[in-house]
C-alpha cells in the first residue's frame, strides 16, 4: 500500500452539530485493509509550522513532517471502500482544527496500519456486553455492532448488547437515529442515550445525567431488564478518562475486574480518549 502523505481523500462528511462531524475517508489506490472491530488508525496532515532555518534537518529528503492523531474506526471491516470516523473539533488540538475543516475531495494521510486491543477478542460467548461511551467514544462500538448485526443471534459475540451513550446536549448524540432504529428491529440490542446539559424544556425526552448514574445496578436493571452481573456481563468503557475511572471504581466492588496482561480474563475493558 502506498505511503505518500496524501494517500487518502475525504469522500463524505455529515455535520451533526457545531464542532461534531462524521467523516468518511478512502485510500486513493487501495481498498481498506483488514482490521478488527474496535481498532483505530492514524490520520495526518502536513505540519503548517515552517522549518527553523537555523536547525538543519534531514527530513526534507523524507517528505513533509506530518501532524498525526489516532482515531477509532466507526465503520465495519466488511466495508472496503471507506473508513468512517466520528470526530469532534478540539480548538487547541494540534490536528483537529485543520482536520475538521476538510471537505469531500480534500487529501490527507491515513495510515494503512490498523492497531489497538480494544476489541472483542477474549470475550467468552453468551455474555451481555455493556458498552459505555461518552462523546465520540461511541465509534468503536459502532464498528463492532455493524460488523455482527446481520449474523444470526446465536452466532454473534454477545447474547445481548447494551449501548449506553452520554453527551452534553442531545444534538451531540451522534448516530442516535441509526441506533434507535436498530434497537427497534433487534431485540438483542438496547440503546440508551443520556445528556448532562440539555436545557430544561427542550424537546429532549430521553435520559438525563451522567452515564455512570445509569450504570448503577438497580438503575441498569430497571432500564434494560438485565442484571449488571459480573458472571454474565463484560463492560466496555470508552471516552472521557474521568468517566472510565469512576465506572471502574464503582464496578470493582460489584465483583468486576479490569482486563490486564496479568488478568486476561477480566471483564472491564477500557480505552481512554486523552
Amino acid at each position: 500500500m502506498t505511503a505518500d502523505p496524501d494517500n487518502a481523500t475525504v469522500t463524505a462528511r455529515d455535520d451533526l452539530a457545531p464542532g461534531l462531524a462524521i467523516v468518511r475517508v478512502a485510500y486513493k489506490h487501495d481498498p481498506v485493509p483488514d482490521f478488527i472491530p474496535g481498532q483505530f488508525t492514524t490520520l495526518a496532515l502536513p505540519d503548517p509550522t515552517p522549518p527553523d532555518p537555523d536547525k538543519p534537518s534531514r527530513r526534507a529528503s523524507r517528505g513533509p513532517k506530518l501532524i498525526r492523531r489516532a482515531y477509532s474506526i466507526a465503520s465495519s471491516p466488511i466495508t472496503k471502500d471507506h473508513v468512517e470516523f466520528f470526530i469532534v473539533e478540539v480548538d487547541d488540538g494540534k490536528l483537529t482544527p485543520s482536520l475538521f475543516h476538510l471537505h469531500p475531495g480534500d487529501d490527507l494521510f491515513m495510515d494503512p496500519r490498523m492497531k489497538g486491543h480494544f476489541t472483542l477478542d477474549g470475550v467468552p460467548p453468551g455474555q451481555t456486553l455493556v458498552m459505555v461511551a461518552t462523546g465520540t467514544g461511541l465509534a468503536p462500538y459502532l464498528s463492532m455492532y455493524r460488523t455482527f448485526k446481520d449474523q444470526p443471534p446465536d452466532q454473534r459475540p454477545w447474547k445481548h448488547l447494551v449501548l449506553l451513550h452520554g453527551s452534553r446536549l442531545a444534538q451531540d448524540l451522534g448516530y442516535r437515529e441509526e441506533l434507535e432504529a436498530a434497537a427497534a428491529r433487534d431485540p438483542h440490542l438496547t440503546y440508551l442515550a443520556t445528556t448532562t446539559r440539555e436545557p430544561d424544556g427542550s424537546p429532549w425526552s430521553g435520559l438525563r445525567g451522567r452515564v455512570t448514574e445509569h450504570l448503577q445496578p438497580d438503575a441498569f436493571q430497571q432500564l434494560t431488564g438485565l442484571p449488571l452481573d459480573p458472571q454474565t456481563c463484560h463492560v466496555f468503557l470508552c471516552g472521557n478518562p474521568a468517566m472510565i475511572d469512576q465506572a471502574e471504581a464503582e464496578l470493582t466492588p460489584l465483583g468486576f475486574s479490569t482486563k490486564t496482561p496479568k488478568n486476561p480474563t477480566g471483564n472491564i475493558h477500557f480505552e481512554r480518549y486523552w
